[in-house]
């Protein structure tokens, strides 16, 4: 048996999963936590690679290895190969107005819109880059190469300590602001806008199965991925496809062959694992929505979900705006959630409970349109996370977006896909191996009758959140 190993180097930890090259199959896992924070030594990462690959029975055995990781985390080296600084992860806001000074510098949201389909905001790596220039100047200075956590960790498990031997993939190269999915080219000159004026080597870019190397024990060096880019390719999802992620926020992404090019930024013109696109929306509002209300009401989540499928389509008349902490799908950081419609007959606990369920889906919906508005098709829903276990967002989330939804059986999509990359990187076929874990088609999909009440009644309350603040804190 020919084994590969994946890694997934999230946020919160790192997992390794080891499977058999041919089938997929699992054979041993291991996982080690991540220290918490925005701003991470990430020496932390490859410690707790070893542990969670000490976890697994070790990496000695397999014939190749990918990284998936979080994805625009700046991470800058020095000449020798040294980390400048702590690395900013991708959920430090403090390069917010660097955000919005980079949008004006180069004339607006549509102009990044066209050159490269992503509109910086704080997340990505070129704003990061921008902060760093313009409050740690000396660092910026010192800064002779930028990567991200796959990059540097997979450039880690090659042994190498020169900086020009650390290599990337199309996925996480087009979250960083200065790499265009479109024609799969980085931008220099929007590198030294962000960098004022300073170009630190950029890793090249590999194919969707080009080997980054081997690690010091002979073992083939898949290029990695970013974590959504990671987890499509576990899943098996292709052209059509639309993975929902209902996690803390919502993530919504769709493979296609057609680039996102989105004036008002908010679908990011990602690239995905095989040489296709991979437009992304992120909510803000993702499973707590239905957490809150069903702490409002003093139910658990099984009596929430009864609760919820006892009501009918459209929770007479009862519509719930779930920007409990703001929105940015739409862009309304100072928004609050809102229920509209609300009357003395159809204030009750199991319509309120619905109007929870339609209105997150609702919400999943403005963003599948979104997407669908950059000529990529979506034929059908892959929902998972946290929000996906509820039987109530399962069996009312085909009728609310109109398309067949799969539930597939939770795993670990993020390593399972960078195990899939390694496979495919060490067999130099011209597909990744068909693998039945993540095999969506498998999977009996929740089908319902369309009920457009929901969405007709959600677009006439949505404008009507424009004037909902939330409350200063």
């Amino acid at each position: 048996m020919t084994l590969v190993a994946g890694i997934d180097s999230s946020t919160q930890s790192c997992k390794v999963v080891i499977c058999d090259a041919e089938t997929g199959e699992t054979v041993r896992t291991g996982s080690a936590p991540h220290p918490q924070g925005t701003e991470v030594d990430p020496a932390a990462w490859w410690a707790a690679l070893g542990d969670a690959a000490a976890a697994a029975g070790g990496l000695d055995d397999v014939a190749a290895i990918s990284v998936g990781a979080q994805q625009h985390g700046m991470i800058c080296l020095d000449t020798a190969g040294n980390v400048v600084r702590d690395a900013l992860l991708w959920n430090d806001t403090r390069s917010s107005a660097a955000a919005a000074a980079l949008v004006e510098e180069l004339g607006g949201a549509a102009e990044w819109a066209r050159r490269i389909g992503v509109v910086p905001v704080a997340a990505i790596t070129a704003t990061k880059l921008r902060w760093v220039a313009d409050n740690e100047p000396k660092n910026s200075d010192a800064t002779a190469a930028v990567c991200l956590p796959h990059d540097w960790l997979t450039w880690r498990l090659s042994g190498s300590t020169d900086v020009a031997d650390i290599r990337t993939d199309r996925s996480d190269a087009s979250g960083t602001g200065y790499f265009a999915a479109s024609d799969d080219e980085y931008q220099h000159d929007l590198l030294e806008l962000a960098t004022r004026g300073r170009r630190p080597l950029v890793p090249p870019v590999l194919g969707p199965f080009d080997a980054a190397g081997r690690t010091t024990t002979g073992a083939v060096l898949g290029p990695g991925a970013g974590d959504n880019a990671a987890a499509a390719l576990g899943l098996g999802v292709g052209p059509g496809d639309c993975v929902v992620s209902l996690g803390t926020s919502g993530v919504v992404s769709a493979v296609g062959d057609a680039a996102a090019h989105d004036a008002e930024g908010l679908v990011a013109g990602f690239a995905d694992a095989t040489g296709r696109q991979l437009p992304l929306v992120c909510t803000l509002n993702g499973a707590p929505v239905l957490a809150a209300v069903a702490a409002m009401l003093g139910v658990d989540f099984d009596e929430f979900d009864r609760l919820a499928l006892s009501a009918p389509a459209g929770a007479q008349g009862l519509t719930l705006i779930p920007y409990f902490d703001g929105e940015r799908s739409p862009n309304l950081p100072d928004a609050a959630g809102a229920m509209h419609g609300v009357t003395t007959r159809n204030l009750v606990p199991a319509n309120v409970a619905r109007a929870a369920v339609e209105g997150l889906l609702a919400s999943i919906a403005y963003c599948i349109e979104r997407i669908a508005q950059q000529g990529v098709h979506v034929g059908r829903v892959i929902m998972v996370g946290g929000g996906a276990r509820s039987e109530a967002v399962r069996r009312v989330a085909s009728a609310v977006l109109g398309m067949p939804v799969h539930v597939p059986t939770p795993a670990e999509y993020v390593a399972l896909g960078a195990a899939r990359q390694a496979a495919w990187t060490l067999s130099r076929r011209a597909a990744p191996p068909a693998w039945s874990a993540g095999k969506t088609d498998e999977l009996l999909p929740y089908t319902a009758d369309p009920t457009p009440v929901v969405l007709d009644q959600y677009r006439a309350a949505q404008p009507l959140t424009l004037g909902q603040r939330a409350p200063a804190s």
